[in-house]
């Protein structure tokens, strides 16, 4: 099973058909993140928030600086998901993405250059293409029953489906439907293979296909928002939020003299209240 290209087995369709559906996707990808764009307006805010920032900027952030962020969103926000402070959100979050972009590139290089190798197929790429399907069950399955705000904060029931879990359903679905199908492949092809590999292809579509509804094109514009907040703090326009003062000076104190009176003329820094539970109050 680990070792077998799964799509060189299919009797259903032929391998033109199959690289044909994957050009499709490709497509309703590009498609609908452009949709995206065009519905919720992103890229006019993305501008109008760069040229508001310009205004409220107290300096100009030299080029070099510039890259130097740019670096630390990929490494930071893209490549490690440093932002998830819960290290159980960040473990399902790395293994989902990094499931996905394994069984992503897989499938192109299976489909493409070993349609019709059966026994030819190097086993490197089927073992990345199940090793990804695994990773991206695990990540998407660990985040819906356990790790999911409405569930894990407010108690609701983990299996209570809304538009917003589009992109996390139709992921586990392609990831669970996929293995199943390569294992039935495998070990006895015939009926119920050839369901699940249906299963997988409709969960795939319905992945691809509902972009404009789902969090999918979020993974574009969220290295351009980490990137562009980096930048807001480094210019000083800081999001247009108000400079933190130091709550122990005689200004501070003059100009709030409710900080004094309760707290103190040293009053200790209490962090922010957030996090100082886990929001499980169901």
């Amino acid at each position: 099973m680990f070792v077998t290209n799964p799509f060189a087995q299919i009797d259903l369709v032929s391998s033109t058909v199959l690289q044909a559906w994957l050009v499709l996707m490709v497509l309703l990808v590009i498609a609908g993140t452009v949709a995206d764009v065009i519905h919720k307006k992103s890229a006019k805010y993305f501008f109008q928030l760069e040229e508001e920032q310009k205004r409220l900027a107290k300096r100009e952030v030299p080029s070099g600086e510039r890259v130097s962020l740019a670096v630390k969103t990929v490494t930071n926000e893209v490549l490690t998901s440093s932002e998830f402070e819960n290290p159980k959100r960040r473990a399902s979050h790395l293994l989902t993405m990094y499931g996905f972009v394994l069984l992503a590139i897989a499938t192109a290089v299976l489909v493409f250059v070993y349609p019709d190798a059966k026994e030819g197929t190097p086993a490197i790429w089927p073992i990345v293409w199940h090793v990804g399907a695994i990773m991206l069950a695990i990540g998407t399955l660990w985040f819906w029953f356990f790790i999911r705000v409405d569930v894990f904060s407010e108690g609701n029931n983990p299996i209570d489906f809304k538009q917003r879990d589009i992109f996390v359903v139709a992921l586990m679905a392609m990831a669970i439907f996929g293995l199943i199908w390569s294992f039935l492949q495998s070990s006895s092809p015939g009926f119920w293979s050839d369901l699940f590999f249906v299963l997988f292809i409709a969960a795939a579509t319905f992945l691809f296909s509902t972009i404009l509804w789902s969090k999918f094109a979020h993974m574009f514009f969220k290295p351009a928002a980490a990137y562009q907040k980096k930048l807001a703090w480094a210019d000083g326009s800081r999001e247009k939020l108000p400079d933190i003062p130091d709550l122990s000076s005689p200004e501070t104190h003059e100009k709030y003299p409710d900080i004094p009176k309760y707290l103190g003329k040293n009053p200790p820094y209490m962090g922010l209240g957030i996090k100082r539970e886990p929001p499980n109050h169901y």
